[in-house]
Parts: C-alpha cells; sequence; structure tokens
C-alpha cells in the first residue's frame, strides 16, 4: 500500500469517527428533551399522610392531594395531586444511548405508572354482552349499551370536549328530557336562590390554555355492569359504568413539563319504556375525581398542577391516609386528599 492509499483510509476513518460522534451527540440532544418522570420516595407519601408534616412536604417538595368540591344533584367532584421535584439528569447513561444510525427508543409519558397496561381509547370501553334484561329486548339493550359507551367517550375522549371545553359532542347524545338542563347549567349559567349547578363536572375539560396533548393516547381502564332494575312500579335495564381516563399532558408549546392527570369517570343510564316506546335516561352521571391537578381552583375545569406552579394553599390544608387514583375499590369521599402516585 503507498503513502496516498494509506493517508486516504486514514481520512475516511477520521471522517466515520467524526460521523459517529455526531450521530451520537444527536442522540444525546434528543434523549434530553423527552419527558422524564422521576419515582416518588414511599416514604414521603407515608409522611405525608400525617396532618402535623403535611405543611412541611408542602413547602420542601410538595405532596400529592386529592381535591373534591362539595357539588348538587350528582354533578361530581374533583380530585387533585401534585408531584414532588426530585433532581434527575435527563441525560442518558452511555449505555442507555442509541446505536450510531439506530431510532432513538422514545420512552412513554405512562411508563411506571398502572396506565402502561390500559387501553388506548375507546378500546378500553368495553360493553357487557347484551342481553334481555328487564323487560326489555337484546336488541333494545344493545341500543343502551351503545349509547353509554358514546356518552363515556364524548365526555372523556373527545377533543372538542377535552382541549376547547365544547359540551355539544356530549349534550346531542343525551335525552331530551337530560340535554335541556344539562345545556342551561353547563359553567353555571342558571343560578338557583341558595344553590349553584355546574354541568361543567360531567366532562372532563382542561381549563383553556392550560394544557395540551403530549400524545394523542389516552389510557383508559374500567367497569361496565348490567342489570335490571325497578322502580316506583317501573322497570327496565342499567347499566354502571366506572372508568378511569389517563392523559399525558403538558404546558402548550412546553414538552417538557409533561405529567400523568388520572379521571375518574362514573355513571349510570337506564332505560324502560314509556307508552310502549324504550326511553334512555341518565340517572346518574358524575366526577369520581381527577388526580394530578389543583385544589384551589374550583370552575369545574381541570387545572394541571406542574411542577413549577405555584404553591396550592388548599393542598397544604390536605390530611389523611394517601389514597391510590389507580384502585377503582376506592370509595373515599371528602375534599382535598393526598394522594399515593400519579
Amino acid at each position: 500500500m503507498d503513502d496516498i492509499d494509506r493517508r486516504f483510509q486514514e481520512l475516511t476513518a477520521q471522517i466515520d469517527e467524526e460521523e459517529r460522534r455526531k450521530r451520537s451527540r444527536a442522540v444525546e440532544r434528543e434523549w434530553a428533551h423527552l419527558p422524564r418522570f422521576r419515582r416518588r420516595r414511599r416514604r414521603r407519601i407515608i409522611a405525608a399522610s400525617a396532618a402535623a408534616a403535611t405543611a412541611v412536604l408542602v413547602a420542601a417538595a410538595g405532596v400529592l392531594v386529592t381535591y373534591r368540591p362539595e357539588l348538587l344533584d350528582s354533578v361530581g367532584t374533583v380530585l387533585a395531586e401534585r408531584l414532588p421535584v426530585f433532581g434527575e439528569s435527563p441525560v442518558p447513561a452511555p449505555e442507555e444511548a442509541a446505536a450510531p444510525g439506530a431510532e432513538p427508543m422514545v420512552p412513554s409519558p405512562f411508563d411506571g405508572s398502572p396506565a402502561a397496561d390500559y387501553a388506548d381509547g375507546t378500546e378500553g370501553l368495553v360493553m357487557p354482552p347484551a342481553r334481555a334484561v328487564g323487560g326489555l329486548g337484546k336488541k333494545d339493550v344493545a341500543r343502551l349499551l351503545d349509547r353509554t359507551r358514546a356518552l363515556l367517550e364524548a365526555s372523556n375522549l373527545d377533543h372538542r370536549t377535552l382541549l376547547e371545553g365544547d359540551p355539544v359532542p356530549f349534550a346531542r347524545l343525551l335525552p331530551a328530557r337530560n340535554r335541556a338542563w344539562f345545556l342551561q347549567n353547563v359553567d353555571g349559567k342558571k343560578k338557583r336562590r341558595g344553590e349553584h349547578v355546574d354541568t361543567r363536572y360531567w366532562l372532563t375539560s382542561f381549563a383553556p390554555g392550560s394544557a395540551s396533548l403530549a400524545t394523542d393516547v389516552i389510557k383508559v381502564h374500567g367497569t361496565a355492569k348490567l342489570s335490571s332494575f325497578r322502580e316506583d312500579g317501573v322497570s327496565g335495564a342499567l347499566v354502571k359504568v366506572d372508568y378511569l381516563f389517563v392523559y399525558a399532558v403538558h404546558r402548550p408549546g412546553l414538552p417538557y413539563t409533561t405529567r400523568r392527570v388520572i379521571a375518574r369517570r362514573m355513571g349510570e343510564v337506564g332505560m324502560y319504556r314509556e307508552s310502549g316506546e324504550p326511553v334512555i335516561w341518565i340517572r346518574d352521571w358524575r366526577s369520581g375525581g381527577v388526580t394530578g391537578v389543583r385544589c384551589d381552583v374550583d370552575d369545574a375545569f381541570v387545572h394541571p398542577s406542574y411542577e413549577d406552579s405555584p404553591e396550592d394553599e388548599e393542598a397544604t390544608r390536605a390530611t389523611g391516609a394517601p389514597v391510590d387514583p389507580y384502585d377503582l375499590a376506592d370509595r373515599s369521599d371528602g375534599d382535598c386528599w393526598l394522594a399515593s402516585r400519579t
């Protein structure tokens, strides 16, 4: 091999090495901008359940809280949680970086939570098989189940409902006798003496300008049960639903602020015959709580609590044992609670 060939190979090797370095740096920059979720030290959650320690923990690292405002006519409740901040480098260890030329591995915002194993979107809204029940035929019951599933989708998955606060996708699915009342009371438009009703709580709507979805995927998990009912001489079919909807959201334009918000939707939708015709009506439709939002704002919209959010004064007064927002068996009632995780 002459000097010219040797020099050419040396230059080629230098170029290849420089290209590998550039790719490696590009991979590191990509990882640095992806959302990272910190592991929560459980001892802080346990300690937070003691009333005497709550104020200290709020000031030092934030607490996880659950909020449930007092509402009328089954309008529902709201839970809230705020994540503590722990130091963690956003740059992965060298062995975590993608190999040169390979696609970088993108973490899911649901990793590290039960939501990672939940179904995506409407795939998680599984209704029981239709059957004749309560004096109604299988075909009528199938219609009831389809309407219930559509109501869950409209109130918790429709982007117009979630991000624009539009009540129409949900309202158009309501029976006429429910629809007028619902629209009259959205955002507390119609006030009565001595009471305040806001059917905005029937929906999961993020406060305007407060959140963007970090991913189009919304995780869904829950139950739907079909049974018969009889009240005041009227019989029919009843569907009871209890579902969790887990969202990954961030401040608009700031993806590094990504966090999870967990909304629980509970309801009962019935069908009976009136003058021989099947009638659908909403017996109950309410929030079972929202985790990952502020306690100190009560306007029926969802206000995410980010790591850089101002201190939540309501959270400082949260006491009691932490609740698990992923536990559908938890039927706790109250105002602003501690929560064990998001």
